[in-house]
């Protein structure tokens, strides 16, 4: 009894997470669309990366193959690597743009000016937190460990 309590539980928590995932996701997509974040193509990865992270939900609810889950899993690697290098971009540039203004700052001030500057330098950051949040949907999801237990 108390080990299918257990399961429930964990069966709830792990549909809240992706109820998480879901609603971050849809949401920093629509900032990113009414931000016009697609005008060159480095910006139009975290769409991609928005929208083929929900087809992967939708195409888990339909199918319940481990196949699924490593794509998810892949994908999120996808968000924290691609949150990582939008926290470059958005830095770098902002850090250009602060020495085309003031070319005498460096150093920790130069860091704090490109911080607060015209692009949101940690904004990406809400990527990779959405890839965490989908990689911990997917730690250790019951239909991989039966599969690594049919492998084995």
């Amino acid at each position: 009894m108390a080990d299918s309590k257990r399961d429930g539980g964990v069966v709830s928590l792990r549909r809240g997470i992706l109820l998480i995932f879901v609603i971050g996701t849809i949401g920093l997509g629509t900032e990113l669309l009414l931000l016009d974040h697609f005008e060159e193509w480095r910006q139009q990865i975290p769409l991609a990366l928005l929208a083929f992270g929900l087809v992967l939900v939708a195409a888990r609810l339909l199918y319940r193959g481990a196949i699924i889950l490593r794509l998810f899993r892949l994908t999120m690697l996808a968000f924290v690597l691609g949150g990582m290098v939008g926290l470059w971009f958005h830095l770098s540039s902002n850090m250009e743009f602060e020495l085309e203004m003031h070319p005498t700052l460096s150093g920790l001030e130069l860091l704090f000016q490109a911080l607060s500057g015209a692009m949101p330098a940690l904004a990406p950051g809400a990527l990779v937190q959405l890839g965490l949040i989908g990689f911990l949907y997917t730690y250790q999801h019951p239909a991989l460990i039966r599969e690594r237990t049919k492998e084995n």
